[in-house]
């Protein structure tokens, strides 16, 4: 896994083609769609007044991910197998599928389980961690941000494991800047609506951070091979957008002018699934938001997103989901 940060200082296109014009236009398609399920469920968030010596252990989290904002000080992020990372004041770091990762004042320092000291992090409540020691000092404002798991895209769950913007790149971000300052402040406001609010706040933050970040992968196919494929990259998007239309393997195929073996090989080992899979996923993601949040007829959500056949959708559904489309939209959804 590679940690991504970026530099977006805007260098201009010489070569001025329609080609370039096009991929860039593929590429804002792609990153789009990356960012279209990312619709929050439920948030923890906890402001850290720490100082050193110290270090706190987070577990991995499961259809979650983590946001880290550096309000004041600096501290250190390591995981296994990557290099330690050094955040300062003003930086920000996003971990997008949740990996388990230490904070502490020193990349060596070995710490205590984050249960120890935040033993409930239910979604919708806030808490503070405080370590008195006698070293710096460091502030953080720090988040749990969970998603739902079924509208997780094979392309959202490949991103590198940490997506790091630094203080500079923050403030080219004012609304993103200014929300975090708002989120991270002691006295921030409560009322009527708080916990809608906050979440909403957390939502509009990630997509905000994911932004510019996910743009600078489109020129680090190390980071992320698929923005360098032009075929698969826009299967992905037709699918993500035209997913209601009749596709086959063969079809997709034809349209992004590969042979299917090549066409399967290379989508599986850039996506990290079957294209019959992705596109299954896709329509079942959209059935569930058109059942959730919509008044549309069920009888009129199989054709909605690709199904010819009601008994073929009912089936689809009910492998996917665990409960059938009624029992979805009454509420009744697995624990995920």
């Amino acid at each position: 896994m590679a940690t991504v940060g970026t530099d977006r200082h805007d260098h201009p296109d010489r070569r001025g083609t329609r080609e370039t014009h096009d991929e860039h236009e593929e590429h804002d398609d792609l990153l789009s769609e990356l960012l279209k399920p990312l619709r929050l469920t439920g948030v923890f968030d906890s402001r850290w007044h720490v100082r050193a010596p110290w270090a706190i252990e987070g577990d991995a989290e499961r259809s979650c991910a983590v946001l880290h904002y550096v309000v004041e000080g600096d501290c250190w992020i390591t995981t296994d197998d990557e290099p330690p990372l050094e955040l300062h004041a003003g930086d920000l770091v996003v971990f997008p599928t949740g990996t388990a990762h230490r904070l502490a004042d020193r990349p060596d320092r070995q710490g205590v389980p984050l249960k120890a000291v935040l033993p409930e992090r239910q979604p919708g409540t806030s808490g503070e961690i405080v370590i008195e020691g006698s070293g710096p000092e460091s502030r953080l404002l720090c988040a749990g941000l969970h998603y739902d798991a079924s509208a997780a895209t094979g392309l959202y769950t490949s991103l590198p494991w940490a997506l790091v913007l630094d203080g500079a790149q923050v403030d080219r971000e004012p609304l993103l800047r200014d929300t975090l300052r708002l989120l991270a402040a002691p006295d921030r406001p409560v009322g009527p609506g708080d916990r809608l609010i906050t979440l909403r706040a957390f939502e509009m933050a990630l997509v905000l951070a994911l932004r510019p970040l996910l743009r600078e992968l489109a020129g680090n196919p190390a980071s992320l091979p698929l923005l360098r494929h032009p075929g698969i990259s826009r299967a992905v998007v037709m699918m993500a957008t035209r997913f209601a239309e009749p596709w086959t393997i063969d079809a997709l195929a034809r349209e992004v002018g590969m042979s299917r073996s090549a066409f399967t090989a290379a989508f599986r080992e850039l996506v990290g699934d079957s294209p019959a899979r992705y596109l299954a996923a896709r329509r079942m993601q959209e059935a569930g938001r058109l059942l959730t949040e919509t008044s549309l007829p069920q009888s009129a959500v199989p054709d909605r997103v690709g199904y010819r056949s009601a008994v073929g959708f009912h089936l689809a559904f009910r492998k996917w989901f665990g409960v059938t489309p009624g029992e979805y939209r009454a509420g009744a959804v697995p624990a995920a």
